[in-house]
């Protein structure tokens, strides 16, 4: 009796989790749909398939551009990081130096400040480097902001890697570079995917630094795009094309996690149990 209610008491918890969860994408999808007055009344069950805010969004061009602008900017991001990340952690997990521990206490150190901690200091570099309004300048704050986690994710991942593996390469005259992108990135597709894909969504769905570094309409990212789609007031915002808009954002994300789901959770679950 009482692991029967202990199993009820669980699965109840669980449910509760994923409806306060999926929700409000839920509802962001059935108002959507929505247009005129309809927007004001609250359903929980579509009582229409009205296309029109879709069709509104897809019609503005600077809209689908700052599509292409995220997808240029975040891809971009996931591409540098991964590389860096993968030839740090093979020097922080296989390299045996003086400082390594500190080196590794300092990347952590840097995903402590906050955005808005760092924004005038990055904001001038941005200036001085001439990348402003610019992709270079998303490119580069994500980049720092991404690595302090792909480091110690893949780091961990390396580490739990057979010391014989290498060994062997060695002795097949391998030289370092052979050995991280022949010998240890194919057995790392777990860690790699899920830091990249979660490198991706963070630079996806960034705000605060796409708007500081952006002026013109051409540079905009998808998050300042929809941003700016709010009126200046409750009664002036497109309350269905902003909902629109954000389904179609993140339908994408939603897809990409369904499709690596599996190695995600082994990714995340690298160095737990060690045998």
């Amino acid at each position: 009796m009482y692991r029967q209610l202990k199993n009820i008491s669980f699965y109840a918890l669980v449910i509760v989790i994923v409806v306060i969860s999926v929700f409000p994408f839920y509802y962001a999808i059935i108002t959507s749909f929505k247009t005129g007055t309809a927007l004001f009344v609250v359903d929980y069950l579509p009582t229409s398939l009205d296309f029109t805010n879709y069709a509104q969004v897809f019609s503005n061009d600077s809209f689908i551009r700052s599509i292409w602008n995220s997808v240029l900017i975040a891809g971009s991001t996931v591409a540098f990081a991964m590389f860096l990340a993968v030839t740090a952690s093979y020097a922080l997990a296989r390299v045996r130096f003086r400082g390594r521990g500190l080196m590794l206490m300092s990347i952590l150190a840097v995903s402590m400040f906050p955005q808005i901690a760092v924004l005038a200091g990055l904001f001038e570099l941005v200036r001085f480097l001439g990348i402003y309004n610019t992709p270079w300048a998303m490119i580069m704050s994500y980049t720092i902001f991404t690595l302090p986690f792909t480091v110690w994710v893949l780091t961990t991942f390396m580490r739990d890697l057979p010391v014989e593996i290498e060994e062997a390469a060695i002795i097949d005259g391998a030289t370092p570079w052979n050995i991280i992108t022949q010998v240890f990135m194919p057995l790392m597709w777990p860690a790699l995917v899920t830091t990249g894909l979660l490198a991706f969504i963070g630079a996806w769905n960034e705000f605060l630094f796409a708007l500081t570094f952006t002026a013109s309409e051409t540079q905009r990212t998808v998050p300042v795009a929809i941003a700016l789609l709010s009126g200046s007031s409750e009664f002036e915002t497109p309350w269905g094309t902003l909902m629109a808009a954000s389904v179609i954002v993140t339908v994408p994300l939603i897809v990409l996690v369904l499709i690596f789901q599996r190695k995600i959770v082994s990714g995340l679950t690298a160095g737990g149990v060690k045998g």
